[in-house]
């Protein structure tokens, strides 16, 4: 079937849709609901020139373009139902998302406006995306970046994850270069490369292996997940700029624009 085939059809379906509806809404206006005082056999006999519904079917096959303008109305108001909800759930969630135990800042610790990035050293986006942060924190002296990490692409990563907080536990001072190193690597992240990525600056693998001995990190796991689940966090990167969940790799430019937003009326949307 062509595109335009399709189109009509799905068309002729809303518009079945809609005009059965109209017609019974019509009914019930003009005779009332059934077992309602007014007389019922009076809807059996209403005649076809007063029923709208085939001429709202005819209008809609004649211009199917009009169900793209419902389905981007409908589209809107999802998004802004969701947008809604997200707020909500991030109101809910300001400690663990602001005040973390488990996680790393980069920028100004003091910044008045505070961007976190949920991420995974695997995740090829969040390696791309590590640009945008180092452009976002130059350009705005008021910025705190909080780093979450979240290993959703394997065991490889998970791995990764117990090294590297281990790493930020004992080394918090190198951990945001052991962080760019290791996003900066080629390849897949692993145990191994993260170990080798420890030893370039000071920390052989027996030291690492007792640090993640010492720290292992489960609790910040547990949490990270948790948190990320919570407020709707299906992948990385993964920012919250305000009141504002922001899916995928969007740009330091759509970034920039949330912050400003922040900045101004102190929403990631101003209205």
């Amino acid at each position: 079937m062509s595109a335009k085939g399709t189109t009509l059809a799905v068309a002729a379906v809303f518009a079945t849709a809609i005009a059965t509806a109209a017609a019974t809404t019509a009914a019930i206006y003009h005779y009332g609901t059934p077992g309602s005082d007014q007389n019922e056999t009076q809807a059996a006999a209403v005649s076809e020139d007063q029923d709208i519904g085939p001429q709202i079917r005819d209008y809609l096959l004649e211009n199917p373009e009009i169900l793209l303008d419902v389905q981007a109305a409908l589209r809107e108001k999802q998004v802004a139902e969701q947008q809604k909800a997200a707020a909500e759930v991030l109101a809910q969630n300001q400690e663990k998302l602001y005040q973390p135990d488990y996680d790393f800042e980069l920028g100004n610790p003091d910044g008045a406006i505070t961007v976190v990035e949920f991420f995974d050293y695997n995740c090829g986006y969040c390696r791309r995306a590590l640009a945008d942060m180092d452009e976002l924190i130059a350009t705005n002296d008021d910025v705190r970046f909080i780093l979450k990490e979240i290993p959703v692409l394997g065991p490889e990563s998970e791995a990764v994850q117990r090294v590297s907080y281990a790493f930020m536990r004992i080394a918090p001072e190198k951990y945001e270069d052991f962080h760019r190193a290791l996003m900066q690597s080629g390849g897949r992240a692993t145990e191994d490369t993260a170990l080798a990525v420890a030893d370039s600056l000071g920390f052989d693998a027996e030291t690492m292996q007792q640090a993640m001995v010492d720290y292992p990190g489960d609790e910040a796991l547990q949490e990270h997940f948790a948190l990320a689940s919570s407020i709707g966090v299906n992948g990385t990167p993964a920012y919250i700029v305000g009141d504002a969940l922001i899916s995928g790799a969007v740009g330091a430019d759509t970034l920039q624009d949330r912050i400003d937003n922040v900045r101004e009326c102190g929403s990631a949307t101003c209205s």
